[in-house]
């Protein structure tokens, strides 16, 4: 692929770290609701919006979502899998502890794209994911520690399995590169059905009200809907390293939406967090400068 194509899949794989740094704030204007509900609500809207790219593109539904077997499993263990195991990482342990953990899915990603063909890891790839790493830890930690307690085990295990999932997702969905990427719109539709599944099975069910129903539109629009189809762009035709590098960008940006919005306070861990993930980042692109 030229220079120039990789680096606007590049750019558009980025996109979907802009739409999920919005997820924070998002989630907390939609209020109450259960997380398996929040989660069938917004997949459906994704799903929605796979049907209205198949509409227009003139693609016949039945024959979008007709798939091998293999694409389907990883794409659906990677959306509903994650997912799933994240909710299950937060109920058996700290809140704090269960994101650090998940939040290693980003160097993961960047260690795992050295099995890819014609990918080569160097040393300031991973220097960079390391230090997103440190800069995503001083915001998900706040000046706390974090202590490994044996009563957490399960929401621990959960939680790397989280970023297992989805940095393997990631990375595997570059051997399926001839699959178009409305495709996803199949994968949210089933999981919109598996969390629908679950909610039923374990939690009640809450109505959204007032402006909880815009922010669930634009969880469904944005982090949770569009924002898969741009990161599969991104990561089957893109540099899947630099990708992964700016991945750490989403906690600092996301904690920028919260302070402007009144819901976080600034502190001096932010600017260092920021100069060490926007350093790592910048070190990662090394290739691209």
């Amino acid at each position: 692929m030229p220079r120039s194509d990789r680096l606007q899949a590049t750019l558009i794989g980025a996109t979907a770290i802009l739409m999920w740094s919005t997820l924070a704030l998002l989630t907390a204007l939609s209020g109450n609701i259960p997380p398996f509900q929040l989660t069938a609500m917004s997949f459906t809207i994704a799903f929605a919006i796979g049907v209205i790219f198949w509409l227009k593109q003139r693609i016949n539904i039945i024959s979008a979502l007709k798939l091998p077997l293999k694409v389907w499993g990883l794409g659906v263990s990677g959306l509903f899998g994650y997912h799933c195991f994240y909710f299950i990482a937060l109920q058996n342990a700290p809140t704090v502890d269960a994101n650090l953990i998940n939040y290693l899915w980003p160097v993961l990603i960047v260690l795992f794209s050295a099995l890819l063909p014609g990918e080569k890891l160097k040393w300031f790839h991973i220097i960079g994911a390391i230090a997103g790493f440190a800069g995503a830890a001083l915001l998900v930690m706040k000046g706390k520690s974090f202590t490994f307690e044996s009563q957490y085990a399960i929401g621990y295990l959960a939680a790397l399995i989280c970023a297992f999932t989805w940095s393997s997702y990631s990375v595997l969905s570059r051997f399926f590169g001839s699959i178009p990427t409305h495709s996803v719109g199949g994968f949210c539709g089933v999981t919109a059905i598996l969390a629908g599944i679950c909610h039923g099975l374990f939690e009640p069910t809450v109505l959204p009200i007032g402006r909880e129903w815009l922010a669930i539109l634009g969880l469904g629009l944005g982090p949770v809907g569009l924002a898969f189809f741009t990161w599969d762009y991104g990561v089957k035709k893109g540099n899947i390293k630099i990708l992964g590098a700016l991945s750490y960008s989403v906690p600092l940006l996301s904690t920028i939406l919260l302070i402007l919005f009144g819901l976080a306070e600034p502190s001096s861990s932010i600017i260092l967090a920021c100069l060490l993930i926007v350093g790592g980042a910048v070190l990662a692109a090394k290739d691209y400068f």
